[in-house]
């Protein structure tokens, strides 16, 4: 790409801006190419960390970072350090994308300070990927353009601009491709994080965030994503990444470095300068050696980094590292930054755009701004959530499949029921295993909201939609593909094998039961799974739950002769309902004696006529306690769909207030 060809340049209204302060409210200390520049003051950061057991749990604060300052100014600014030195974190307080909570500082676009909506105006490229694996790159990419690009912007415009993205990311060859998933071979690792950045530069964003860009990626395909990214920075973008322990070729593709240890800066400053740095204050680098290996041997105290004059103190530590030495020469080190022209510049810059922004108001943190309506949210995250499950053959049409084969095992079992003692035995122990399936079945969706995890806190902070729109368009593809088809296959092949009522009402009423609870089980599993991380925990509380609610269910034990002080648990139980709202409509009107009454004879010549305990359906219902007349038959409904709705609304409300921050 010719270096002074414009990048991405389709010119649209109203979104070129993105909301970041134009340059001419710049200090003079910032005039330099074009470009947004990012400026941070005095950045400190604490977490509180609790250890112990439940009894006696301890807080205490940790500190992860501590006066941090610098300027990310256009180009490729890189954040580098060993694992737990506060990079990741920097880099997500640039990003407005760290919870607020033990965070002080000021953070500066173009000498202003940063919008309340920066977190939706810039671009965030996370570690790990976000993008949906069962849709192609341009689909991806199509998706991020209908909802962060506005109404006003044309659908013509917004393909002209997914069609240059993928010109420009070098994906033209597998643009119709699949992403991929876990079952499914796709794209491979480097195309995937060119699709993840491609997501971003949609809305053109003047500031580009990326969290360790190379995780995952072997050398040569590391080493394309970051001449990629520097392509972007000729361009006039400002581009902040972290990174951990880089090659020489990614190295010097560097504009800018800052370099941190246990949350203090080391250096931050031009990354061809650094070498020259170390080697003023005794660190000499040996021919040959990558400089980032020598950094980061300067910080874990190796003694290979250090000049001969230093070679006898640092020769008496013992090459194991202890977490006290570390910061012991992490703060001497920091120390020694903080003494050095470097600093003394970057600070001199950096007070006067404080001293012009005192007056200013401090932006709300976590304002979230959206390019377009609710209901056009909710067009396209439905269409992407049902392509997902058309695409997902392993959890769509296999369970389809399953519900069928499992239909006919059971119709073959309890096939042709009679009306007999064995009849009402077999009735009711079919109509126990039914609800029983309905509310386990429901289990599945407890990985709806836990699988896409990620993708949805990137995609919300990133303003793509509302909660409520996600929430809508998953209940919409899970309830009525994978709940309400089943249920119709189900009760089709069980009502006509098993020989059951043979009228219209009684057939729809048992397929609208089925329906109920596998709506009610499903929404329980939702509202126990939302804001939860592991699908193992909410398996274990959801089998647990359901276990329960079994015992209650009516079955096992006559809940007539339950004691007062527990009988009331019976109103919690999902299965109670289906089964009873079942039983009325199956054994209402029928008659279990007329050809099981069986005459012995007892002596010579007395008769005695022995039959079951209950000659009809009624006779049963009312020995379980069941209201028989039409209100106890749909009160079953009535609490269900009562119980569906607070289960959602839980579920909602958990995954509205869950910590999106990290």
């Amino acid at each position: 790409m010719a270096e002074g060809q414009p990048h991405l340049s389709i010119q649209m209204s109203d979104w070129n801006t993105n909301g970041i302060p134009s340059r001419k409210q710049s200090s003079p200390e910032l005039a330099g190419r074009g470009g947004s520049i990012l400026t941070f003051h005095n950045i400190c950061y604490h977490v509180k960390m609790k250890t112990g057991f439940l009894c006696c749990q301890k807080t205490a604060n940790k500190e992860v970072l501590r006066h941090v300052n610098g300027i990310m100014r256009p180009g490729l600014n890189a954040i580098l350090g060993p694992t737990g030195s506060g990079k990741s974190s920097l880099l997500d307080i640039l990003a407005a994308r760290k919870d607020p909570h033990g965070l002080s500082g000021e953070i500066f676009i173009n000498g202003a300070p940063q919008p309340a909506n920066f977190k939706c105006t810039s671009g965030y490229v996370v570690q790990d990927d976000v993008v949906m694996g069962t849709l192609t790159v341009r689909e991806n990419l199509k998706f991020s353009a209908a909802l962060r690009l506005p109404k006003s912007v044309k659908e013509q415009e917004k393909n002209e601009r997914v069609n240059q993205i993928i010109k420009e990311l070098g994906l033209s060859k597998v643009a119709d491709s699949k992403v991929g998933t876990q079952f499914t071979r796709g794209v491979s690792g480097g195309e995937r994080k060119r699709t993840n950045i491609g997501m971003e530069l949609i809305t053109d964003p003047a500031i580009l965030f990326l969290d360790e860009p190379t995780t995952g990626l072997d050398a040569s395909t590391a080493n394309a994503v970051l001449l990629l990214m520097k392509r972007m920075a000729k361009q006039g973008k400002t581009i902040i990444f972290s990174i951990h322990q880089p090659r020489y070729s990614i190295f010097r593709l560097f504009d800018n470095l800052t370099l941190l240890a246990a949350g203090r800066v080391l250096y931050h400053g031009p990354a061809q300068h650094a070498i020259e740095y170390f080697q003023s204050i005794g660190y000499e680098c040996e021919p040959y050696n990558n400089p980032a290996d020598f950094f980061l041997d300067i910080i874990n105290g190796d003694s290979t980094a250090v000049a001969m004059s230093e070679t006898n103190e640092t020769n008496t530590e013992s090459t194991e590292e202890c977490t006290e030495y570390d910061k012991t020469l992490a703060e001497k080190l920091a120390e020694k930054y903080s003494n050095s022209a470097y600093y003394q510049e970057t600070k001199a810059v950096l007070e006067n755009i404080s001293l012009g922004n005192k007056k200013k108001t401090k932006a709300v943190f976590r304002q979230i701004t959206y390019a377009n309506s609710f209901l056009h949210q909710l067009k396209w995250v439905s269409k992407r959530t049902f392509k997902n499950l058309v695409g997902n053959p392993q959890a769509s049409v296999a369970q389809l499949c399953v519900t069928a084969f499992l239909g006919l095992v059971v119709g073959a079992i309890f096939f042709g029921l009679k009306e007999d003692s064995t009849g009402l035995q077999n009735r009711v122990g079919a109509m126990f295993f039914l609800t029983t399936n309905q509310c386990f079945s429901s289990i599945s969706a407890i990985e709806l909201f836990i699988v896409e995890k990620k993708t949805f806190i990137h995609e919300y902070i990133s303003g793509y939609y509302r909660t409520s729109a996600y929430f809508i368009s998953k209940l919409m593809a899970d309830l009525i593909p994978m709940r309400t088809i089943p249920s119709i296959i189900f009760t089709c092949i069980i009502y006509f094998m098993l020989g059951l009522k043979p009228t219209v009402e009684a057939f729809f009423t048992m397929m609208f039961t089925l329906m109920m609870v596998s709506y009610t089980a499903t929404s329980m599993a939702l509202a126990i799974a939302a804001g939860q991380s592991v699908v193992a925990v909410a398996n274990l509380l959801m089998t647990i739950t359901f276990v329960f609610m079994i015992i209650f269910s009516g079955l096992m034990v006559n809940l007539t002769s339950i004691m007062s002080w527990l009988s009331w648990l019976k109103y919690f139980s999902i299965p109670r309902y289906g089964m009873t709202a079942l039983q009325i409509n199956e054994l209402t009107g029928l008659n279990f004696c007329s050809s099981s009454n069986i005459t012995n004879l007892i002596s010579d010549s007395t008769y005695r006529q022995i039959s079951q305990p209950w000659c009809t359906g009624d006779e049963y219902l009312k020995n379980q306690g069941i209201d028989v007349s039409s209100w106890g038959l749909w009160q079953n409904h009535l609490a269900l769909a009562c119980m569906t709705v607070i289960f959602l609304i839980i579920a909602y409300l958990k995954l509205h207030f869950m910590k999106k921050f990290s």
